[in-house]
């Protein structure tokens, strides 16, 4: 097992690694949107999903991917109202449209609308 680290995005908030590598693939923990330079998390679900992306991109750069090696994702949103506002966000970065599950849940880490979680195959 290799775990991945990068200051690029936030780090872990509990007793976890950012993502680890097994057997080719890279296991990402979940992505709140917490700017990772100044530890803002910024107002709206739109610039939510906007730094949660940014957070799995630096995620899976440290692991020398990029989003087209991404094969599922997790998603979880505070309020399924923001599901098609998510989704356009999301749009821009995941266009190779992995698998995905995206639901609502009660309540994300630090009060945050969104989290993405990523599986991604390492060639």
């Amino acid at each position: 097992m290799n775990t991945i680290s990068t200051d690029k995005a936030p780090a872990a908030i509990g007793p976890y690694s950012q993502g680890v590598i097994v057997n080719g693939m890279l296991f990402a923990s979940g992505q709140i949107p917490v700017d990772p330079a100044t530890g803002i998390i910024p107002e709206g679900i739109t610039a939510q999903a906007e730094q949660s992306c940014k957070n799995c991109g630096a995620l899976l750069a440290a692991a020398g991917l990029d989003f087209t090696k991404v094969i599922k994702t997790t998603c979880f949103l505070a309020e399924i109202a923001d599901f098609a506002a998510f989704n356009e966000v999301y749009a821009k970065y995941f266009v190779s449209k992995p698998a995905r599950s995206c639901v609502a849940v009660k309540d994300i880490p630090k009060g945050c609308l969104c989290e993405i979680e990523i599986l991604a195959k390492i060639d």
